[in-house]
């Protein structure tokens, strides 16, 4: 399997996209989530059906036929797309910040410094390796 990172942000309306791989490539979107993976799919789709046509090189990770998009965010979008799911008290019962500060660095009136990010993605990474851990 071929993993792609793709650099995530929330945007007022939507999400908005990077990579890496794809010097200048850059995916804005207006919706939800779910649509917004299916138009980064055809957005690679398109950018490298554009490469062969002009004899451009890209890289081959994308004509991977087992390609696997990996959406990195930081930490602002992290929290933003999260919030209509948990709330900050429950966010800061999960990741041990105090959640009027979850709230400032979802709102992007202030950001982490990287160890309070990395607290606030591992405890996240935690939370998810419990539920794919839960049999039914």
């Amino acid at each position: 399997m071929h993993r792609l990172t793709i650099n995530t942000s929330k945007t007022p309306d939507g999400y908005s996209a990077s990579c890496d791989l794809m010097p200048g490539w850059v995916v804005a979107y207006e919706g939800e989530f779910d649509g917004f993976e299916n138009y980064v799919r055809e957005s690679i789709d398109f950018y490298v059906s554009c490469a062969i046509a002009d004899g451009d090189p890209y890289p081959e990770i994308l004509s991977a036929h087992d390609l696997e998009l990996s959406y990195k965010f930081d930490v602002q979008s992290l929290l933003a797309h999260y919030q209509n799911i948990f709330s900050f008290a429950a966010l800061q019962y999960i990741t041990g910040v105090n959640q009027r500060q979850l709230w400032h660095y979802a709102a992007g009136r202030s950001k982490p410094r990287p160890k309070q990010a990395e607290k606030i993605v591992c405890a996240l990474n935690r939370l998810g390796k419990e539920l794919v851990s839960l049999s039914v």
